[in-house]
């Protein structure tokens, strides 16, 4: 995937900062601010180049300055005006600017790393408080009667998938086996895995399929692929059918599957596996999100 130049815009709006011309001695990986920009989102999803790069224009139009003669002092100084900020969103936007520094020294373009420095705030846990319940999941695909919908609903939950990699299947990525099937899924990272399904639920996703390998399993009105936007739609009209709270979204199936399935007994390197986590810690999450006991319950009073 191409990743165009981002112009990092300024207060006043008249577009990026000019950058001076580099120490002689600096490597020319990057050709400028916006070109690191560029080489440092490359390869990542649409959603996440737009997230970060609004992130840094932050960054760009509080620092007035060229990457290169940013200093500590800046670093800090932008942290305190993200005070009356959530903390998650401090986080974020500090982690991002982190990362570009980094990258940015790794590669030769800068000379010191200022932004190691920084350290972002503690981010409060709240991965619990985006777990539904089991039944609250099958009241919800139950009460779906749109046969592509509820197909869709179902293969988030049962499947794991992200939304971005429901979205990216083709009728070629399904395959039987046996008395079901699998989906070959195309994920985060360019990471490539096979996901085994309940016979009902491949039987659901069979109902879809076309004549044309190459066409979206999904499809839209139009016959396109539905994009992000149209299955966040049908995941919250489902939610409220459900009386569910509002908040709830595609990633919260997902959410669902890893949790659910722990609680079931599955291993936790199965359940990796089977969502694409990239870290076993990151699966490991669910599970002191929702503890199966607690110590606490062996006290008496």
């Amino acid at each position: 995937m191409d990743t165009p130049v981002i112009a990092l815009p300024t207060p006043n709006g008249s577009g990026p900062l000019p950058s001076p011309p580099l120490p002689a001695l600096v490597s020319q990986q990057a050709r400028s601010d916006e070109h690191l920009v560029a080489l440092w989102l490359y390869g990542r999803s649409r959603a996440t180049q737009r997230a970060y790069a609004a992130d840094l224009a932050a960054f760009f139009a509080h620092a007035q300055r060229p990457l290169h003669t940013v200093t500590l002092g800046d670093m800090q100084a932008f942290q305190d005006t993200l005070a009356d900020l959530a903390t998650a969103t401090q986080a974020r936007r500090l982690s991002a600017v982190k990362s570009l520094l980094s990258f940015g020294h790794k590669t030769g373009y800068l000379p010191v790393n200022v932004g190691a420095a920084i350290r972002p705030p503690k981010v409060r846990q709240t991965l619990a408080e985006r777990i539904l319940d089991v039944d609250a999941v099958l009241h919800m695909l139950a009460l779906e009667r749109e046969p592509r919908n509820k197909a869709l609903l179902r293969l988030l939950y049962l499947g794991g998938l992200r939304i971005s990699e429901a979205c990216g299947l083709r009728v070629r990525d399904l395959s039987e086996r046996d008395d079901a099937g699998q989906v070959t899924v195309f994920g985060k990272g360019g990471k490539t895995r096979a996901v085994l399904l309940k016979a009902s639920l491949w039987q659901d996703l069979v109902v879809l399929r076309g004549a044309d390998p190459d066409a979206a399993l999904f499809r839209s009105r139009e016959g396109g692929a539905l994009d992000p936007s149209q299955v966040h739609r049908i995941v919250k009209a489902a939610a409220k059918r459900a009386k569910l709270s509002p908040a709830v979204s595609a990633h919260w199936l997902r959410h669902a599957h890893v949790s659910h399935a722990l609680d079931c007994g599955a291993p936790v390197h199965l359940v990796q596996a089977t969502v694409g986590h990239a870290s076993l810690a990151t699966t490991g999450r669910y599970a002191h999100a929702r503890p199966s006991d607690s110590s606490s319950r062996y006290l008496s009073g």
